[in-house]
């Protein structure tokens, strides 16, 4: 049965079950009903509404599931990514929302876009800065997603001078991704690259500067490692007998 489901039917199971379960009398709900996933109810005065039968609640737990362990997955591999760029010297952000101009001329247009891992060198000279954004993607659905948006990775491209696609072993092959972007794989032993990422000049706009001021870079726990142990070299020299 969960084969036979759309997502515009599980998201219209998941409003059914949120509201009042009014019906909006489509054809999506034709098919829930079918299946037995929806019951029709009516009330003393003969308004009908909708209710989700005990098998859609075991399919919208299911659903639940799914979506989590997918989301723990891709959780698990930003941090491999940020980990290993902060290991590379590099300061890093996940999760910002910028925006970046995409086009030419008339055709030209803001663009939204929402990096996994966002990071610069750790340097003062804004020349050397290197601005790298690495896409995460754990599912095949979500990879082909981002590739039908043109302007989602014009937008990537716009926002650094070199882009990965970093993608769990088994969901794609390298050469479908667009030559503009490089490829890790991310298996059990580690990310490898199948295809470096081309390099581009980039200068990184002043809309891009405050967005970074106005955001927390990720914890480097290199750097607590560190502290932690000139701590300790302090504690001993604290310790030690006055001559």
């Amino acid at each position: 049965m969960a084969a036979e489901l759309s997502t515009a039917h599980r998201r219209r199971l998941r409003e059914i079950w949120r509201s009042a379960g009014w019906p909006c009398q489509d054809m999506l709900e034709v098919e829930l009903l079918d299946l037995g996933l929806l019951q029709r109810l009516r009330d003393a005065d003969g308004r009908e509404t909708l209710r989700v039968t005990d098998a859609g609640v075991r399919l919208l737990a299911a659903t639940l599931q799914k979506n989590r362990a997918a989301r723990d997955a891709h959780e698990a591999l930003v941090e491999r990514v940020a980990q290993q760029m902060q290991r590379a010297g590099r300061i890093v952000w996940c999760g910002l929302s910028l925006r970046a101009r995409v086009g030419e001329g008339e055709a030209a247009a803001w663009a939204m876009a929402m990096p996994d891992v966002y990071s610069i060198r750790h340097t003062t000279v804004e020349a050397y800065l290197e601005p790298v954004v690495h896409e995460i993607k754990v599912n095949r659905a979500d990879l082909l997603s981002d590739l039908r948006h043109e302007a989602k990775r014009a937008a990537y491209l716009a926002l650094s001078g070199e882009c990965w696609y970093v993608i769990r072993q088994g969901i794609a092959q390298p050469q479908e991704i667009p030559l503009e972007f490089g490829v890790m794989l991310a298996g059990d032993a580690g990310l490898d690259v199948a295809r470096a990422a081309p390099k581009r000049p980039m200068q990184m706009s002043f809309g891009l500067w405050m967005a970074l001021a106005r955001s927390t870079p990720v914890d480097n726990a290199l750097d607590h490692d560190a502290q932690a142990w000139l701590g300790g070299i302090d504690s001993l020299a604290d310790d030690a007998p006055t001559p």
